[in-house]
Protein backbone atom coordinates (compact mmCIF):
# COMPACT_ATOMS: atom_id res chain seq x y z
CA UNK A 1 0.00 0.00 0.00
CA UNK A 2 1.26 3.48 -1.01
CA UNK A 3 2.25 6.34 1.33
CA UNK A 4 -0.81 8.04 -0.48
CA UNK A 5 -2.93 5.44 0.50
CA UNK A 6 -2.32 5.50 4.01
CA UNK A 7 -2.47 9.52 4.05
CA UNK A 8 -6.17 8.80 2.55
CA UNK A 9 -7.18 6.42 4.78
CA UNK A 10 -6.60 8.55 7.82
CA UNK A 11 -8.26 11.24 6.11
CA UNK A 12 -11.82 9.30 5.40
CA UNK A 13 -11.93 8.36 8.96
CA UNK A 14 -11.10 11.72 10.54
CA UNK A 15 -12.61 14.32 8.60
CA UNK A 16 -16.70 14.49 9.19
CA UNK A 17 -19.39 16.94 7.61
CA UNK A 18 -18.35 20.19 8.57
CA UNK A 19 -20.18 21.04 12.18
CA UNK A 20 -17.21 22.80 14.33
CA UNK A 21 -16.50 26.38 14.12
CA UNK A 22 -13.51 27.81 11.85
CA UNK A 23 -12.16 30.82 11.86
CA UNK A 24 -10.37 32.09 9.15
CA UNK A 25 -7.74 35.19 8.21
CA UNK A 26 -5.92 35.77 5.49
CA UNK A 27 -3.33 38.41 4.86
CA UNK A 28 -0.85 39.68 1.96
CA UNK A 29 2.58 40.52 3.37
CA UNK A 30 5.42 42.02 1.57
CA UNK A 31 8.46 39.85 2.34
CA UNK A 32 11.34 41.92 0.80
CA UNK A 33 13.18 42.21 4.28
CA UNK A 34 12.16 38.52 5.30
CA UNK A 35 14.33 37.70 2.02
CA UNK A 36 17.15 39.44 2.08
CA UNK A 37 17.62 38.41 5.79
CA UNK A 38 17.63 34.97 4.22
CA UNK A 39 19.87 35.96 2.22
CA UNK A 40 22.52 36.75 4.94
CA UNK A 41 21.88 33.98 7.25
CA UNK A 42 22.31 31.14 4.66
CA UNK A 43 25.99 33.31 3.58
CA UNK A 44 26.76 33.85 7.49
CA UNK A 45 26.12 30.35 8.63
CA UNK A 46 25.93 28.14 6.26
CA UNK A 47 22.47 27.22 7.37
CA UNK A 48 19.43 26.56 4.75
CA UNK A 49 16.97 28.95 5.85
CA UNK A 50 13.43 29.50 4.21
CA UNK A 51 10.65 31.34 4.49
CA UNK A 52 9.19 28.82 6.34
CA UNK A 53 11.33 28.63 9.37
CA UNK A 54 11.14 32.18 9.57
CA UNK A 55 7.20 32.54 9.41
CA UNK A 56 7.51 29.45 12.07
CA UNK A 57 9.73 31.47 13.95
CA UNK A 58 7.74 34.45 13.79
CA UNK A 59 4.50 32.62 14.97
CA UNK A 60 6.25 30.71 18.29
CA UNK A 61 6.62 34.41 19.49
CA UNK A 62 2.60 35.56 18.48
CA UNK A 63 1.52 31.86 20.23
CA UNK A 64 3.62 33.18 22.90
CA UNK A 65 2.33 36.89 23.03
CA UNK A 66 -1.46 35.83 23.11
CA UNK A 67 -2.12 33.12 25.96
CA UNK A 68 -5.41 32.67 24.80
CA UNK A 69 -3.86 30.95 21.78
CA UNK A 70 -2.55 28.12 23.53
CA UNK A 71 -5.17 25.66 24.54
CA UNK A 72 -6.90 22.71 23.71
CA UNK A 73 -10.50 21.23 24.26
CA UNK A 74 -10.93 18.27 26.60
CA UNK A 75 -14.75 16.93 27.28
CA UNK A 76 -15.77 20.37 26.33
CA UNK A 77 -13.85 22.19 28.83
CA UNK A 78 -10.95 25.03 27.86
CA UNK A 79 -7.47 23.46 28.90
CA UNK A 80 -4.77 25.81 28.63
CA UNK A 81 -1.06 25.17 27.09
CA UNK A 82 2.21 26.04 28.39
CA UNK A 83 4.71 25.71 25.32
CA UNK A 84 4.58 27.33 22.20
CA UNK A 85 5.23 23.94 19.94
CA UNK A 86 5.29 24.51 16.67
CA UNK A 87 4.61 21.56 14.22
CA UNK A 88 5.90 22.10 10.53
CA UNK A 89 4.42 19.75 7.04
CA UNK A 90 7.51 17.62 5.63
CA UNK A 91 6.81 15.85 1.84
CA UNK A 92 7.87 12.47 1.82
CA UNK A 93 8.36 10.38 -0.75
CA UNK A 94 7.90 12.77 -3.07
CA UNK A 95 4.80 14.38 -1.78
CA UNK A 96 2.81 10.43 -1.87
CA UNK A 97 2.88 11.47 1.69
CA UNK A 98 3.02 14.13 4.80
CA UNK A 99 4.65 14.13 8.69
CA UNK A 100 4.78 16.78 11.17
CA UNK A 101 8.12 17.76 12.50
CA UNK A 102 7.37 19.13 16.43
CA UNK A 103 9.61 22.40 16.95
CA UNK A 104 9.83 22.63 20.96
CA UNK A 105 9.47 26.02 22.12
CA UNK A 106 9.78 27.72 18.75
CA UNK A 107 8.77 31.03 20.68
CA UNK A 108 12.48 31.30 22.13
CA UNK A 109 14.53 30.16 18.92
CA UNK A 110 16.01 31.81 16.10
CA UNK A 111 14.87 31.15 13.04
CA UNK A 112 18.41 29.53 12.47
CA UNK A 113 18.16 27.19 15.17
CA UNK A 114 14.20 26.23 13.92
CA UNK A 115 15.74 25.44 10.43
CA UNK A 116 18.65 23.10 12.22
CA UNK A 117 15.68 21.69 13.70
CA UNK A 118 13.47 21.10 10.88
CA UNK A 119 16.24 19.69 8.64
CA UNK A 120 17.18 17.19 10.89
CA UNK A 121 13.63 15.36 11.83
CA UNK A 122 12.52 16.26 8.36
CA UNK A 123 15.95 13.70 7.27
CA UNK A 124 14.48 11.09 9.49
CA UNK A 125 11.20 11.31 8.22
CA UNK A 126 12.25 10.97 4.43
CA UNK A 127 14.37 7.99 6.05
CA UNK A 128 11.92 6.09 7.49
CA UNK A 129 14.03 6.41 10.81
CA UNK A 130 11.03 8.52 12.65
CA UNK A 131 9.92 6.16 15.09
CA UNK A 132 6.60 7.92 15.65
CA UNK A 133 6.01 8.27 11.93
CA UNK A 134 6.88 4.87 11.08
CA UNK A 135 5.02 2.55 13.58
CA UNK A 136 1.80 4.55 12.93
CA UNK A 137 2.06 4.44 9.12
CA UNK A 138 2.57 0.19 9.93
CA UNK A 139 -0.62 0.63 12.07
CA UNK A 140 -2.64 2.23 9.36
CA UNK A 141 -1.86 -0.13 7.04
CA UNK A 142 -3.06 -3.32 8.70
CA UNK A 143 -6.01 -1.83 10.21
CA UNK A 144 -9.33 -2.51 8.73
CA UNK A 145 -11.34 1.05 7.38
CA UNK A 146 -14.19 0.32 9.51
CA UNK A 147 -11.94 0.10 12.86
CA UNK A 148 -9.95 3.81 11.84
CA UNK A 149 -12.94 5.93 13.19
CA UNK A 150 -12.67 4.77 16.65
CA UNK A 151 -9.53 4.44 16.20
CA UNK A 152 -8.98 8.30 15.66
CA UNK A 153 -11.28 9.26 18.22
CA UNK A 154 -9.37 7.26 20.97
CA UNK A 155 -6.03 8.46 19.44
CA UNK A 156 -7.97 12.20 19.67
CA UNK A 157 -9.11 12.31 23.23
CA UNK A 158 -5.63 10.45 24.73
CA UNK A 159 -3.33 11.99 22.51
CA UNK A 160 -4.48 14.84 21.33
CA UNK A 161 -7.01 15.69 24.71
CA UNK A 162 -4.73 13.90 27.76
CA UNK A 163 -1.64 14.38 26.38
CA UNK A 164 -0.97 10.87 26.54
CA UNK A 165 1.35 8.71 24.01
CA UNK A 166 -0.04 6.48 21.86
CA UNK A 167 -0.86 4.35 18.23
CA UNK A 168 2.76 5.98 18.15
CA UNK A 169 2.48 9.28 18.33
CA UNK A 170 3.58 11.66 21.03
CA UNK A 171 1.10 13.68 23.23
CA UNK A 172 -0.05 16.62 21.33
CA UNK A 173 1.52 15.51 17.92
CA UNK A 174 1.21 19.26 16.09
CA UNK A 175 2.06 21.00 19.55
CA UNK A 176 0.16 24.54 19.87
CA UNK A 177 0.36 25.74 16.02
CA UNK A 178 0.95 23.93 12.72
CA UNK A 179 3.08 25.30 9.47
CA UNK A 180 2.56 24.23 5.74
CA UNK A 181 4.35 25.75 2.97
CA UNK A 182 2.02 25.08 -0.28
CA UNK A 183 3.66 27.27 -1.99
CA UNK A 184 6.31 25.01 -2.41
CA UNK A 185 3.26 22.97 -4.47
CA UNK A 186 2.45 26.12 -6.51
CA UNK A 187 -0.51 27.59 -4.63
CA UNK A 188 -0.65 31.28 -4.21
CA UNK A 189 -2.51 30.49 -1.03
CA UNK A 190 -4.68 27.15 0.95
CA UNK A 191 -7.40 27.22 3.24
CA UNK A 192 -5.61 24.47 5.86
CA UNK A 193 -7.86 21.73 7.34
CA UNK A 194 -7.43 20.99 10.79
CA UNK A 195 -6.23 17.31 11.70
CA UNK A 196 -8.89 17.44 14.60
CA UNK A 197 -7.26 14.40 16.60
CA UNK A 198 -4.22 16.54 17.44
CA UNK A 199 -6.18 19.12 18.62
CA UNK A 200 -4.06 22.06 17.47
CA UNK A 201 -5.39 25.76 17.96
CA UNK A 202 -3.99 27.29 14.77
CA UNK A 203 -3.08 25.97 11.10
CA UNK A 204 -1.26 28.35 8.99
CA UNK A 205 -0.38 28.15 5.06
CA UNK A 206 2.66 30.36 3.62
CA UNK A 207 1.79 30.83 0.05
CA UNK A 208 4.24 31.35 -2.97
CA UNK A 209 6.05 34.22 -3.41
CA UNK A 210 4.43 36.41 -6.11
CA UNK A 211 5.74 39.62 -7.31
CA UNK A 212 2.73 42.36 -6.50
CA UNK A 213 1.96 45.83 -6.39
CA UNK A 214 1.97 47.17 -2.88
CA UNK A 215 1.81 50.87 -1.74
CA UNK A 216 4.85 52.39 -0.26
CA UNK A 217 5.21 55.29 0.97
CA UNK A 218 2.26 56.32 -0.83
CA UNK A 219 3.51 54.91 -4.16
CA UNK A 220 3.07 51.52 -5.69
CA UNK A 221 5.60 49.59 -6.28
CA UNK A 222 6.47 46.36 -7.54
CA UNK A 223 7.73 43.72 -4.43
CA UNK A 224 7.91 40.10 -3.61
CA UNK A 225 5.02 39.19 -1.62
CA UNK A 226 3.25 36.12 -0.02
CA UNK A 227 -0.65 35.19 1.36
CA UNK A 228 -0.98 33.60 4.86
CA UNK A 229 -4.04 31.77 5.73
CA UNK A 230 -4.57 31.13 9.21
CA UNK A 231 -7.13 28.40 9.98
CA UNK A 232 -8.11 28.86 14.14
CA UNK A 233 -10.05 26.71 16.07
CA UNK A 234 -13.33 29.43 16.88
CA UNK A 235 -13.93 27.76 20.25
CA UNK A 236 -10.76 28.96 21.58
CA UNK A 237 -9.67 32.05 19.31
CA UNK A 238 -11.91 34.74 18.35
CA UNK A 239 -11.22 37.89 16.01
CA UNK A 240 -9.03 39.39 18.37
CA UNK A 241 -7.19 37.02 19.63
CA UNK A 242 -6.29 36.39 15.46
CA UNK A 243 -5.77 40.14 14.57
CA UNK A 244 -3.03 40.19 17.37
CA UNK A 245 -1.24 36.88 16.14
CA UNK A 246 -1.85 38.34 12.78
CA UNK A 247 -0.01 41.81 13.67
CA UNK A 248 3.01 40.33 15.61
CA UNK A 249 3.79 37.17 12.72
CA UNK A 250 3.61 40.14 9.94
CA UNK A 251 5.82 42.72 12.45
CA UNK A 252 8.49 40.10 13.06
CA UNK A 253 8.80 39.40 8.61
CA UNK A 254 9.12 42.86 8.42
CA UNK A 255 11.79 43.33 11.14
CA UNK A 256 13.25 39.56 10.68
CA UNK A 257 16.62 40.80 12.48
CA UNK A 258 14.32 40.61 15.45
CA UNK A 259 14.13 36.86 15.16
CA UNK A 260 17.97 36.00 15.17
CA UNK A 261 18.86 39.10 17.23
Amino acid sequence: MSGRSVRRKIAAATWRAPVEGRIHARTEVDVTAALAHIEHLRRSTGVRVTLTHLVGAALGRAMRAVPEARARVVFGRIVPVEGCTVSFAVDIENGEDLGPVRVEDADRLSSTEVAQRVASAAALLRADEDRHHRRTSALVRIAPWWAMRPVLSTASLLVGGLNTPAFGQPGRPLGTAFVSNVGTLGLDEAYLAPAPFARAAVYLAIGAIRDRPVAVGGEVVVRPTVVLVATADHRIIDGAHAGRLQQIVVEHLARPELLDG
